[in-house]
């Protein structure tokens, strides 16, 4: 009687909560595919919350001292949408044991949010790791059925996953490797582990470093034989019946085959650059280092539809650091990674700069989303809390609170704070003929329309400030009388425009 008091109080308080996140309404509805809009939708709403889904809601603590329960009020006041990495191993694969309480333990926090928002996408990480532990878990007969393999009893074999080669063998430490794609073993635990997760309410995945366990796999075609099998599995048992796959796209790489890409959103660090000479202020560039801004590669989705810049998540990477505050080379920030990075951030300064990347992003790369930190693992951290970073807002219920979870939900629910654009920014786009243009806010709501003449317009600064519209970031979508002409985002800032 007590655990059910307990789950109907989490109700009650997700309920009170939850009508803030309708303020931020908007369309999340998809079914077997997924249009370039709703995506951009559940992308605009995107946020890291590493291991959400590891608690156990019948206790009062974590192990990190959180009430689960405080996570799930904090995401649904922020209107969460996407919850990147919310389930995960890296190696210690004895957790995915399924008669083990790990999965249904996960199976229940997801139930009780999509209780009050049945809308949220729960995302799984697949990381380029296994370990020998893979060998504690049985090959279910429908996996071998799936791959064409005769149906024996038998377990996942670690060696049968490795580069024969002797490649990334021990690459995270003694029995701790890098699985090669390119063959069958691996493709059918990265399989297994995603049925497990679909049959718990998941539906996208974080493939991880794709670069590293695709080299033996140059034209891809073993990564598509696992995601293919993924996917049709997602058609038949995921909630909306599909399943959104992304990885660590990186500029170089060229998951594209035949015109089709292999992935349905990309995700990269946002390769945050130094600025000035001393500790700690850093900004984000186009063309700096290994930075994927302007350079996601396109083609036709998964979904059907085609783009020249795939839709990506640009993340505030974990991935360790050394000898913090002074001058550092790329990818760390004065010697700290990037969730590090903002997290010793003071409180205002880390509002400041979490606004500054939102808008930066929006107006520099179009197919690019930030996704907003909510939980990740800290290196050097702060005093407070080194280890783990919290969106939170400070409270009993999570006493390491980072205080950023108002500014988050803030951010969400504006157009754009100010800054001062670059001249290029809003860059001419040649009409013809009769065009439609289309003003749009970036939830995709119309806010003006107009007709240009016959013959050669241009849609320029000066056409957009005789529009006179609020400072901020918006799209636009211009048609033709063949179709569409262009699309793209401009901001707005009056002070900028009377110059």
């Amino acid at each position: 009687m007590l655990r059910k008091t307990k789950q109907l109080a989490l109700l009650a308080l997700a309920i009170l909560c939850f009508p803030a996140a309708l303020t931020f309404a908007q369309d999340f509805h998809f079914d077997s595919t997924i249009s370039p809009a709703v995506l951009n939708n559940y992308l605009n709403r995107s946020i890291h919350y590493t291991e959400l889904l590891h608690s156990d809601l019948s206790l009062g603590r974590d192990k990190r001292g959180v009430d689960p329960r405080e996570n799930i009020r904090a995401l649904l006041n922020m209107g969460a949408k996407y919850i990147g990495r919310s389930i995960m191993i890296w190696g210690n694969e004895e957790d995915l044991n399924q008669y083990t309480p790990w999965l249904k333990n996960a199976k229940r926090m997801i139930d009780t949010m999509h209780s009050v928002d049945p809308d949220i996408i729960f995302e799984a990480a697949e990381f380029e790791i296994i370990s020998t532990m893979v060998g504690v878990l049985d090959v279910p007969a429908a996996v071998l059925q799936a791959f064409g393999q005769p149906v024996v009893a038998r377990k996942f074999n670690y060696q049968a996953m490795l580069y024969t080669d002797g490649k990334f063998v021990n690459q995270w430490g003694p029995n701790n490797s890098v699985p090669d794609m390119s063959r069958l073993e691996t493709r059918m635990y990265y399989y297994f582990l995603a049925c497990n997760y679909i049959d718990i309410g998941v539906e996208a995945f974080h493939f991880g470093q794709v670069g590293l366990m695709d080299q033996a796999d140059p034209g891809h075609v073993n990564w598509l034989d696992m995601l293919t099998k993924v996917r049709a599995y997602a058609k038949l048992h995921a909630r909306r019946h599909m399943a959104l796959c992304n990885a660590h796209t990186h500029p170089s790489s060229n998951l594209v085959i035949n015109g089709k890409t292999l992935f349905d959103i990309g995700a990269f660090p946002m390769r945050i650059a130094q600025q000035g000479t001393a500790c700690c202020k850093g900004e984000l560039r186009v063309g700096y280092t290994d930075a994927l801004f302007t350079k996601s590669k396109g083609g036709i989705t998964p979904s059907g539809w085609a783009c020249k810049n795939l839709p990506w998540l640009a993340e505030f990477d974990n991935y360790g650091g050394g000898n913090p505050g002074p001058s550092s080379a790329a990818p760390f920030i004065w010697g700290y990674d990037e969730i590090t990075f903002i997290a010793i951030q003071s409180e205002a300064d880390r509002k400041a700069w979490l606004k500054y990347a939102w808008d930066w992003v929006a107006v520099n790369d179009t197919a690019a989303h930030l996704m907003m930190p909510g939980m990740r693992v800290l290196t050097h951290g702060p005093a407070f809390s080194p280890n783990w970073y919290w969106s939170n807002t400070k409270s009993a219920a999570c006493p390491k609170g980072f205080n950023t979870e108002a500014d988050i939900k803030e951010i969400w629910g504006t157009k754009s704070s100010r800054i001062a654009p670059r001249p290029d920014v809003i860059s001419p786009l040649n009409l013809h003929g009769n065009s439609r243009v289309a003003i749009l806010t970036l939830s995709g709501r119309v806010l003006k329309t107009f007709t240009t003449g016959v013959g050669d317009a241009n849609l320029d600064s000066q056409e957009i400030a005789s529009l006179q519209l609020p400072d901020g970031v918006y799209f636009y979508s211009v048609m033709g009388p063949s179709g569409t002409a262009g699309t793209g985002k401009f901001m707005v800032d009056k002070g900028w425009v009377a110059k």
